[in-house]
């Protein structure tokens, strides 16, 4: 499984996050409302979301999430700890600009990954902030389940409460 495959429909393009997109996606993440319900609440400072950043370029499976209709960057997403023995994947570290929530962009990308995933993988996980009551109620939506609690260390920054949701294969529409 190509953990940055060029993904897209009429709506969004994803596309691997590359060192040059740093300014532009900044300038998504500097809205402090965007991280109120995070495990870290300060990822709107340029120093704090320069680690999140480079984490995302470690991760080798991060994406820039464009607005076709606009050309601009709203966000960003990854795959992550590819588990070739059990068929499964992560997603998750994925945030948008204020202007995209409640919209389609978040179910649509959501979809365009999972379809992707489901080709390689049996089982894609998430990892969602314990305070993150908005993206669990869309991951929900989506059809995933709660399936443990468990703490997780981001790159660079101490381990927080995060719960853990899975969609199987099996299950997903």
């Amino acid at each position: 499984m190509n953990l940055q495959p060029i993904l897209e429909n009429e709506i969004v393009k994803l596309i691997p996050l590359q060192e040059s997109d740093f300014e532009a996606l900044f300038e998504v993440a500097s809205d402090p409302l965007i991280w109120e319900q995070h495990p870290n609440k300060n990822r709107y400072q340029r120093d704090v979301f320069q680690n999140f950043f480079e984490g995302a370029m470690e991760s080798r499976g991060a994406f820039l999430i464009i607005d076709k209709k606009t050309n601009s960057a709203i966000g960003s997403t990854r795959f992550y700890d590819l588990d070739k023995t059990n068929k499964s994947v992560l997603i998750g570290y994925t945030f948008y600009g204020r202007n995209y929530w409640g919209s389609s962009c978040n179910p649509l990308v959501k979809k365009l990954m999972l379809e992707y995933a489901f080709q390689f993988v049996d089982k894609v996980h998430f990892h969602i902030g314990a305070e993150n009551r908005r993206s669990q109620k869309a991951i929900e939506r989506l059809g995933a389940v709660k399936v443990r609690e468990i703490e997780v260390a981001y790159h660079g920054e101490p381990k927080k409460l995060n719960f853990e949701y899975l969609i199987s294969k099996k299950d997903w529409k």
